[in-house]
């Protein structure tokens, strides 16, 4: 199970924002920006209300390029073979633009389930990872889930095997919740993970806001 890359980071929290941006698109639910998918759009959409809410406004702008990241489709294989079984890749650009990258095996995702993996990717905005910081994006991605997840009922109508993004998410909830909404058995998930071998355990940049474990 792996989401982000290990080329990326988090930012520093509280960021510096762009705010006039962030507000001005919004504002007219303008998110052309950030994304030419239909899907992407309503995900972003669903945020609203929830936990994700904090990762919609850093993909509008609320982040340390003070940019919208692009989010987009993409076979990661063809980046690298490296990259090929991930779920989803945070990247930054030589030009310091910050694009999120879902892998076209979920192009039929439900929309809440992008939405929650995009919360995750929020979290990477630059050269780094760590434990730390693939910890807080999985248990990131539990959360929101779960909120969606009681949004709309239908969603635990998925049998194991029907989507793939929905099988992650759903063993995400399910570890995070036998911890008692806490990072235990994700933590270990992620430093068990053959897909973060080698990631220090703190990547500087990386402050985690933990509110919305609760």
């Amino acid at each position: 199970m792996r989401a982000a890359s290990v080329i990326l980071v988090i930012l520093t929290m509280p960021f510096v924002m762009a705010f006039s941006k962030m507000e001005s698109i919004a504002e007219s639910n303008n998110y052309s920006a950030v994304t030419e998918s239909p899907k992407f759009v309503q995900a972003l959409n669903l945020m609203d209300g929830t936990s994700a809410e904090w990762a919609k406004r850093a993909i509008l702008g609320e982040n340390i390029s003070h940019r919208p990241i692009k989010v987009l489709f993409k076979d990661l294989g063809k980046i690298s073979q490296a990259y090929a079984s991930f779920d989803a890749l945070g990247w930054r650009g030589e030009d310091g633009q910050l694009y999120i990258f879902i892998s076209k095996r979920h192009m039929n995702a439900p929309t809440e389930a992008l939405a929650s993996i995009l919360s995750h990717e929020s979290i990477h905005q630059d050269e780094f990872s760590s434990i730390e910081e693939e910890t807080y994006g999985w248990c990131y991605e539990a959360v929101v889930w779960s909120q969606m997840k009681k949004k709309n009922p239908q969603l635990s109508n998925y049998n194991y095997g029907e989507d793939s993004l929905v099988d992650r998410l759903n063993t995400l909830e399910k570890m995070f919740k036998t911890s008692k909404n806490t990072d235990k058995e994700i933590r270990h998930a992620v430093s068990k993970n053959p897909g973060y071998s080698g990631l220090p355990a703190y990547s500087p940049g990386f402050d985690g806001n933990e509110e919305f474990i609760h």
